[in-house]
């Protein structure tokens, strides 16, 4: 399959034609091959954050926990600074040599990283090594997390007919749903099988090492995939990283402001929340894992139904602006409910609403930014506008809310940094550029 057959075809007439049927085929098999994998992917970086407190106590020996609890927030978001130097090589690479080597190079990096990880004695049996072995792994998810979602978004939105695109893209989104649900779920039955004291002794190991388990799976479908993209010699002096940063700096700027919001709410709403519901609203750790098994599950079933409906709209810019505008509206008043809440149900139709309102707009906005760029440049400006926006918004910020929480002693923190990021990325929004390139 090419993308110039794909894109120039009258959806009408393969309809009903064998090169439709085979076009679907190709399409359903390449996005179950690309969510596995990324969901592989996401499952491996992120499931660190459920496990931070643990993680922060084992390996960052301070006197206070809020001070081995910063640490290891801190470990956590010492993985998105590799993200952007990922984001460069490998969507680069995935420009000029195809998505598919690009998929399996990210997938090879991030099991190195999680086996540092799952695998590393702690602090007190081997002492500083054991700190320094464990950011190592964070760098090298970090690094192929930075190239897994530009690579990954490019080819899913290749590998199917131009009036799908945000439906297929949307299956990004759900795969990340589907990694935090499994980590959350993982989360719960250890919380529940084990007391603190056992999990501590090792146990807290066994989620990393369930996906180091699944890597060769993961491996072997990656090579299985239909290539979307192949360079022409026409194309192959455009790709250069210069060219693209000298043409579309502004685009570039703009789609990293646009990130801002997605980000903040994903790290925030999903992977940080166990943690806040835990220390600062006292809920008991197993139904804070049960809080963040709603939101991966939110994450993993609403993304394809508004990315298909999103296909339906003349703009792409229609639902993430009703979405941003909703979110200033209604985030403070749910963190004010949120600090109410002693029942769980509450806490989980809060932040289920919260989340679902964030996943109306992600595919929509990843086709967004990737329509500005030409296929041969596709994957670095995606990839690039991404990881920088996670970088500076999304890594930290379950960092800087913890800090600004107890140095303010507010905990509706979490509530004004959302704003101020849905605002950001709701002006970006309005300056973005809506080209719909082939």
């Amino acid at each position: 399959m090419t993308i110039s057959s794909d894109m120039s075809a009258d959806p009408s007439v393969l309809t009903a034609s064998p090169q439709a049927t085979q076009t679907r085929k190709s399409s359903a098999s390449n996005v179950v091959a690309i969510v596995l994998g990324n969901g592989l992917e996401m499952y491996d970086f992120t499931v660190y954050s459920f496990f931070a407190a643990i993680i922060g106590k084992l390996y960052f020996p301070v006197s206070s926990s809020l001070g081995a609890l910063l640490l290891s927030l801190a470990t956590f978001g010492v993985g998105f600074f590799m993200r952007p130097l990922g984001a460069v090589l490998i969507g680069n690479y995935a420009d000029k040599r195809g998505r598919k080597a690009a998929l399996t190079l990210t997938i090879l990096l991030m099991t190195i990283g999680t086996a540092l990880i799952a695998f590393t004695p702690t602090y007190h049996q081997i002492g500083i090594a054991a700190t320094l072995l464990l950011v190592m792994g964070r760098l090298l998810q970090g690094l192929s997390a930075g190239g897994e979602i530009g690579a990954s978004s490019a080819m899913l939105m290749e590998s199917g007919l131009a009036h799908r695109r945000c439906f297929l893209v949307s299956w990004q989104t759900a795969s990340q749903g589907a990694a935090a649900l499994c980590g959350a779920l993982i989360g719960v039955g250890l919380s529940t099988a084990f007391t603190p004291a056992e999990l501590e002794s090792g146990w807290w190991r066994l989620p990393f090492i369930l996906g180091l388990l699944i890597a060769p799976v993961g491996m072997y479908i990656r090579r299985q995939l239909d290539e979307t993209h192949v360079v022409t010699a026409e194309h192959e002096h455009k790709v250069s990283l210069r060219d693209v940063l000298r043409q579309h700096y502004r685009t570039l700027l703009l789609g990293i402001l646009l990130m801002v919001a997605s980000t903040s709410s994903m790290y925030l709403e999903v992977f940080y929340m166990p943690t806040y519901l835990i220390r600062n609203l006292h809920f008991p750790s197993s139904t804070a894992f049960a809080v963040a098994s709603l939101a991966g599950a939110v994450l993993f079933l609403v993304p394809p139904f508004v990315g298909k409906y999103c296909d339906t709209l003349k703009s792409r810019k229609t639902l993430p602006v009703c979405a941003m505008v909703l979110s200033l509206l209604v985030t403070y008043p749910a963190f004010l409910l949120l600090q109410q809440s002693t029942e769980l149900l509450q806490a989980m139709l809060i932040i289920g609403g919260l989340i679902l309102i964030m996943t109306a707009v992600a595919s929509t906005i990843f086709v967004l930014m990737m329509e500005a760029f030409e296929p041969f440049s596709r994957a670095t400006g995606i990839s690039i506008m991404y990881a920088f926006g996670v970088t500076i918004f999304g890594g930290f910020a379950p960092f800087f809310v913890t800090a600004l929480m107890a140095w303010t002693g507010s905990a509706l923190v979490p509530a004004w940094y959302l704003m101020a990021a849905t605002f950001i990325s709701l002006i970006a929004m309005l300056l973005f550029p809506e080209r719909r390139l082939p």
